[in-house]
């Protein structure tokens, strides 16, 4: 005997009305007109040969045959969608993902958001960039890729960020500065020292970084441009300015001739991973909802731009 083919959207259409027994309130949680789930439930029941509701003027109720089947027919679409789900899961394993990180913050963060997601999907093969001051935003503002592991304030607004690290601020001096012979410095006391700064085209991110807030609308005595960490610290050691950075720099990139100075009175540096939530790819969707997975970092939130 030929079984009936029953497609999976009559049993959703069936579950939803044997939740609800409720014409008006499944069809507008399927998002559907009342008749046409009307139409649909007597094209199942013709299907099955037997009624599964009861309905009259006050109220929908099922028959035996619908009590006995409904519990069924939810474990079969459960089922289906975990199937759809696992499949669309599997399909994705499979792309690329484009991550920019601005110089100075890839060697050990990259390896701490990236190590768990490698190894659940090895067939999405990261492209990992780096980018130096002179774009702040580590290719995310220019679409060169699709995340990027940077130090805000960035100019990225509508964007999402996790915060991956806090680090404090150091002064970088020359080794025969006066100030190097200190245990820690106030920011008051380095803001007549002449600077060694970003390239303009970092914007608010160079401001940030030649302690613009602190200068009271005073200019800060450049005295040299740097596009890299490199770059910055030889001008150190050569006497040419002085400059800020974060805590981490002294460990990955030790230089002859600087000093590093903590300083007592700034805010926290923070290093975040940022995306645009209006261009998510199935590939960076899996990054982070692995990151969410992993507990390591700090919830996806909002950070202000300059």
């Amino acid at each position: 005997m030929a079984q009936p083919d029953v497609s999976i959207r009559l049993l959703r259409y069936f579950v939803e009305l044997g939740d609800q027994l409720n014409y008006r309130r499944a069809a507008e949680r399927l998002f559907i007109s009342q008749p046409g789930l009307s139409s649909a439930i007597k094209q199942l029941e013709q299907q099955l040969g037997a009624r599964l509701f009861e309905r009259d003027t006050h109220r929908v109720v099922l028959t035996d045959f619908g009590e006995a089947c409904l519990p069924r027919a939810r474990t079969a679409v459960e089922t289906v969608d975990k199937a759809l789900q696992d499949m669309r899961r599997e399909a994705r394993k499979t792309g690329r993902l484009r991550i920019g990180y601005l110089i100075g913050t890839g060697a050990d963060q990259l390896f701490r958001i990236l190590h768990d997601f490698q190894a659940e999907f090895p067939g999405i093969r990261v492209e990992a960039t780096e980018f130096d001051f002179s774009d702040p935003t580590a290719g995310l503002a220019a679409g060169l890729v699709e995340v990027a592991l940077l130090r805000p304030p960035v100019a990225l607004a509508d964007y999402r960020m996790v915060v991956v690290e806090t680090e404090t601020w150091v002064a970088c001096v020359p080794r025969d500065h006066p100030l190097a012979k200190q245990d820690a410095l106030d920011i008051a006391d380095l803001l007549d020292e002449p600077i060694i700064a970003a390239p303009e085209s970092a914007g608010t991110w160079r401001d940030y970084w030649i302690a613009a807030d602190a200068r009271e609308g005073r200019p800060a005595p450049i005295s040299g441009v740097a596009p890299t960490y490199e770059a910055e610290l030889t001008m150190v050691a050569m006497g040419v300015g002085i400059s800020f950075t974060t805590s981490s720099v002294p460990r990955l990139y030790t230089r002859p001739g600087v000093r590093f100075v903590p300083i007592l009175n700034r805010p926290p540096s923070l290093t975040a991973l940022a995306w645009d939530p209006r261009h998510m790819t199935p590939e960076l969707q899996l990054l982070t909802d692995s990151i969410r997975a992993s507990g390591r970092f700090q919830d996806e939130l909002p950070l202000p731009t300059p």
